[in-house]
């Protein structure tokens, strides 16, 4: 994955050079060998064929999956399942109603106030369901800049941090790795600090930190671990049964050591890093290094950011209030169809009570966007994307202009000219600049305001040799 210091003079691999052995025809490396990580399972979100029972209960959601089947037939990110229980109390309750408005008295409600608690319940689930989505679209765009600026900083030491000669070289290059790997690390410690997973022990995450002297670490052995639920209980939830939910911080609050703050303290040591190669000079410009710096606030703007989205939920008064006009509104409706709509008020009273406790449900899932519901933010595939981002970052050294530039693929003038780098540099200044106000002509003779079909490369050659001969 790391490349050699640009101060060698051995050949580096190139891409068009790698070649990935297939697995069947893998030799079993040793524990020391450097490709032994290519047979270990590494830390990654899998991506799934067929979808198990279970994903369809626990997510967040596989984006790399694609269904072919109707929205309105799929189940994988419905909220249905967590709907059965309470469709099942509006069955019963519609069913006993409407027999006893046929057979004992007709218990009716003027269609008045149906309409008059209608008007309140969709102004209550509209501001549910705006005030979910707002907190969903903001962590997804905290998460963005979080890649952006993770690839960035990465980008900034990479290629502007030299490597000294020597044994300084080669220190250099590991250090810059290391700190480059701490990138990533505070993207997966940012995950499991916004699921309340307190410690280090997660194989996304303790090979990469733990040789850093941090509360976590020394909190690790007091804190209990993670116990599976039972089948009742794993039902419960489920199927939305709150009384079967667990208190997420459990772990956190039965810890008997200071949990400390994880994501902040990696950003401690990557800030070190950026005083390093500041003080020693590897890092000279004060662009990049104020550029290097800035990476680090604003990834500390990103850590303050999403645990705000966290921390900060719909105040529970209106939560109890909206869920309580709700049923109440769901539970007038067999009194106030009955008279209109006699047997059909049953099933009517059901697709009503799906529709609009359904959307109330799916605000209550996304108003936390971190968490490990179906329809919240694949975190996983966000922090695989940043590190094998990064590990694109690392695979070679810091490009030299005059070697890439100079090759005689590049074609500075395509589509005018098909010739490359060195044959235009066999010409004079006047030359080369006299072909590219003949391509700026011939641009604009094509532009697409003026001409609805955009012109392709051999008609834009062709005005250019008309315009030459006349």
């Amino acid at each position: 994955m790391a490349s050699t210091p640009s101060t060698d003079n051995s050949k580096s691999i190139k891409p068009a050079e790698i070649e990935v052995t297939p697995k069947s025809n893998a030799v079993p490396q040793g524990p020391m060998s450097p490709l032994s990580w290519r047979a270990a399972p590494r830390p990654q979100m899998n991506s799934r064929k067929n979808t198990d029972l279970d994903d369809y209960f626990v997510g967040p959601r596989d984006m790399s999956k694609h269904s072919k089947w109707p929205f309105f037939l799929r189940m994988h990110g419905s909220v249905l399942p967590k709907m059965i229980l309470p469709l099942t109390v509006v069955s019963i309750w519609s069913t006993t109603i409407t027999v006893l408005c046929r057979y004992v008295y007709p218990l009716k409600v003027n269609n008045l106030l149906l309409t008059v608690l209608g008007f309140v319940v969709g102004m209550a689930i509209s501001f549910r369901t705006s005030s979910a989505y707002e907190r969903y679209t903001e962590g997804r765009k905290y998460w963005s800049q979080l890649m952006l600026v993770g690839q960035n900083l990465a980008r900034t030491i990479w290629i502007h941090a030299s490597e000294r000669p020597g044994q300084q070289g080669k220190e250099d290059l590991l250090l810059k790795v290391s700190a480059l790997n701490l990138i990533v690390a505070f993207a997966c410690a940012v995950k499991h600090k916004l699921r309340f997973e307190p410690g280090i022990d997660y194989p996304d995450l303790r090979e990469r930190i733990e040789y850093l002297d941090t509360f976590a670490k020394e909190a690790e052995p007091e804190i209990p671990k993670p116990r599976e639920p039972g089948k009742l209980k794993a039902v419960g939830e489920y199927l939305g049964v709150t009384f079967a939910e667990s208190n997420p911080r459990k772990r956190i609050k039965r810890s008997k050591k200071p949990l400390g703050n994880l994501p902040l303290e990696i950003l401690n040591h990557l800030s070190s890093y950026v005083q390093s190669i500041c003080d020693n000079e590897t890092l000279k410009s004060g662009l990049y290094q104020n550029q290097a710096i800035t990476g680090v606030v604003a990834l500390n703007e990103v850590l303050v950011g999403v645990e705000r989205v966290l921390q900060t939920p719909l105040p529970i008064a209106y939560s109890i209030a909206i869920s309580q006009i709700t049923w109440v509104y769901v539970m007038m409706l067999p009194f106030q169809l009955w008279e209109s709509l006699k047997w059909v008020t049953i099933p009517g009273c059901i697709f009503a009570a799906y529709i609009i406790l359904g959307i109330a449900a799916i605000g209550r899932e996304i108003e936390n966007p971190f968490g490990m519901d179906v329809n919240d933010l694949p975190l996983e595939a966000y922090c695989e994307e940043l590190e094998m981002d990064v590990d694109i970052i690392m695979s070679q050294p810091a490009p030299k202009p005059a070697e890439f530039l100079r090759k005689r693929l590049n074609m500075p003038l395509w589509p005018l000219s098909h010739s490359g780098f060195t044959d235009w540099a066999d010409r004079s200044k006047q030359e080369i600049r006299e072909a590219l106000m003949t391509k700026t002509k011939a641009d604009m003779k094509v532009r697409r305001s003026m001409n609805p079909e955009r012109a392709s490369s051999d008609e834009k050659i062709a005005a250019v040799l008309q315009s030459q001969d006349a």
